[in-house]
């Protein structure tokens, strides 16, 4: 068992002829008392103190844990919102070609078509043309012919 201050003070030695003084050994358990009373004072004021820091460092272990944990969700999310975002961009990629083969497709359509109607145009320009040449013709040699001479005599 621990001595304690009140051990100290209560303690009490024999008196012998030719001892040491009563007065100065009291004087000195005085002051030895003190001493190791403040020294006690001291000592569970460091334990308090003690006890108060490790009670922050495992909430500081608790957090740097907390935070370490935080980081990795968000390191992996930021993984995953950088393969969404990989794959939404190949999707609207491949969307956007395929609009633009059928924008190709429907205007190759629509070229073969025109030069089609071209075609036919030019077809109905030329059979106007020739039935045009042969109507005056026709008519330049209904006009030549005697049978005009004879209309206006």
């Amino acid at each position: 068992m621990p001595l304690t201050p009140q051990d100290i003070n209560r303690r009490e030695f024999k008196k012998v002829m030719r001892g040491y003084s009563t007065e100065e050994v009291d004087d000195f358990l005085d002051q030895v008392t003190k001493d190791y009373e403040s020294a006690l004072r001291d000592l569970a004021s460091y334990r308090d103190q003690v006890t108060s820091l490790e009670d922050k460092l495992a909430h500081y272990y608790k957090l740097e844990k907390t935070l370490h944990g935080a980081l990795v969700v968000a390191q992996e999310t930021a993984e995953d919102v950088k393969n969404s975002a990989r794959k939404e961009g190949q999707l609207i990629l491949k969307e956007a070609e395929v609009r633009a083969e059928r924008a190709v497709e429907e205007a190759i359509g629509k070229s073969r078509k025109m030069a089609g109607e071209y075609q036919e145009v030019q077809k109905q320009a030329e059979i106007f043309r020739g039935r045009l040449r042969a109507l005056l013709q026709a008519q330049l040699e209904m006009i030549g012919s005697s049978d005009w001479d004879k209309l206006t005599q």
